[in-house]
């Protein structure tokens, strides 16, 4: 139940209630963060500015200082949130297909339909926004991002040569880095036109180099 008072505007005590300081938020943030997310990856790092931030988020410098700290500050949210909504198809291949084998094969078919979804920008964004980076800390970060997803693979593979789903005598270091240069090389076609179908030809021919047991 709600006092009189307290409907009023009033606290318990008898004094005007607290208001929030400042003033409130004129944006939806989550809607704000899409928009970043799609100039980043239509644009890449260094090419994005502040100015064509706030344009393309329609709001102000304050604001986006205010929302989401600094340029880079927002671009790390950015690829964080790119990850769930964009880029976790590879990490659901990796965790639900019984083989290395398939997961990547999954992997590199999913890829070819995402990175040329004529509804947003094509290619990756990891591996689209390092292109000419020179700002060290960023350029850095993707790179570990990289070589995670390629750790990932490689540990699936090691994974399946302890159960004998792969050869013994498979090299997991190459298996695993052939599977993340076709990821980004698939990336860079889709951004230069490549269709979907030529692309996954690319993984058909990728996946025809694997072993067998």
């Amino acid at each position: 139940m709600v006092s009189n008072k307290e409907s009023e505007g009033v606290g318990a005590t008898g004094r005007p209630a607290s208001k929030p300081r400042g003033r409130p938020r004129s944006f939806d943030r989550e809607t704000a963060l899409e928009k970043a997310i799609l100039a980043f990856w239509e644009h890449g790092y260094e090419a994005t500015s502040v100015s064509d931030l706030t344009r393309v988020m329609d709001i102000g410098a304050p604001s986006l200082y205010a929302a989401f700290g600094d340029k880079q500050s927002l671009f790390e949210e950015v690829v964080r949130e790119y990850g769930v909504r964009y880029g976790s198809f590879g990490d659901r291949a990796l965790a639900e297909e019984p083989t290395a084998r398939a997961a990547v094969a999954r992997m590199l078919h999913e890829a070819a339909s995402e990175y040329t979804d004529p509804a947003r920008p094509h290619g990756c964004l990891i591996v689209h926004a390092a292109t000419n980076c020179s700002t060290p800390e960023v350029e850095e970060s993707l790179r570990r991002r990289r070589n995670a997803n390629i750790a990932a693979i490689r540990s699936r593979i090691e994974a399946d040569i302890a159960t004998g789903a792969l050869p013994a005598d498979a090299d997991t270091a190459a298996l695993a880095r052939h599977a993340g240069a076709m990821i980004q090389g698939m990336s860079q076609q889709a951004r230069d036109g490549a269709s979907r179908e030529e692309l996954e030809a690319l993984a058909e021919i990728a996946m025809a180099n694997w072993p067998r047991t």
